[in-house]
């Protein structure tokens, strides 16, 4: 298990704590898949498949947006969260790999390791004040060659079953736009963003490394990433102005999405109404 055996079993957990399913090899919940589909989702029940969803991370993260990983890594995006994380994966099912996956930390699990990974980019005073059962997406990717919509959209009626389990209402994450352009794309995207999808400032959040937006040129054709495009779909706001992460190379915007608020197509079609 490594990591200082995963915080000593996170900590002598005790029964009636959460433990990720990765960790207790108890998968709680079963999430339906259509009879026709070629892939399957569900929780990593183990360090094996948790190691394939993080191989996955490393490679998207390193390809497309020019991460920067420790010589150490053997290959796989690891960090300090990952412990104390549900993550849900997509396998293919006729080569077996694992083609899309996200993770999830619960609210319980945010106090435990003592912040969201968010809280690392971004002050968000307002919104921990506002509602305090928050549940951080992170980690969010898809393989290119299974980049259909199918993928995608059984990650989001796994997370949609997920938070009617532990009767959770809001979900946040940071959404990441690459920086290999130097930021024209972000910087263009704010612009657009401050014409409606911004949030009610009460629940404003703000940038630890805002980009210079005034220093950027803006881009000549400004396309939505499928990522954002499909929270917006959805009907998450952005929170803040989009925040610089060296590491990552990318400029990430804090998005939050309440599901009693989502639009009603994509509600019905996850079983939230």
């Amino acid at each position: 298990m490594s990591q200082l055996n995963i915080q000593r079993y996170l900590d002598q957990a005790q029964p009636e704590q959460f433990v990720p399913a990765w960790l207790s090899n108890q998968t709680t919940i079963h999430f339906p898949t259509p009879a026709e589909s070629c892939y399957q989702v569900s929780l990593a029940s183990g360090l094996e498949d948790t190691r394939d969803a993080q191989r996955l991370r490393h490679d998207i993260f390193r390809l497309e947006y020019g991460a920067v990983f420790s010589s150490h890594n053997d290959g796989l995006d690891q960090d300090e969260f990952d412990a104390y994380c549900d993550h849900l994966i997509v396998r293919h099912v006729p080569c077996g790999h694992v083609v899309g996956t996200y993770r999830v930390l619960l609210p319980q699990q945010a106090r435990r390791i003592g912040r969201y990974y968010s809280q690392g980019e971004f002050f968000m005073t307002r919104i921990e004040r506002q509602i305090p059962g928050l549940v951080e997406l992170g980690r969010s990717c898809v393989h290119p060659d299974h980049r259909n919509g199918a993928v995608i959209m059984l990650l989001w009626a796994a997370i949609a079953r997920y938070m009617q389990h532990y009767g959770c209402t809001h979900l946040i994450g940071c959404a990441s736009v690459s920086m290999r352009d130097g930021g024209a794309l972000a910087a263009s995207l704010w612009d657009q963003f401050q014409n409606g999808a911004l949030i009610d400032p009460v629940l404003e959040a703000f940038p630890k490394h805002p980009l210079p937006l005034a220093e950027i040129e803006r881009a000549e054709s400004v396309e939505l990433p499928p990522l954002i495009r499909g929270y917006l779909k959805l009907g998450a706001q952005i929170c803040s102005a989009p925040n610089w992460d060296p590491d990552f190379n990318t400029a990430d915007f804090l998005m939050l999405l309440d599901l009693g608020k989502m639009n009603p197509r994509y509600a019905r079609h996850f079983g939230l109404s």
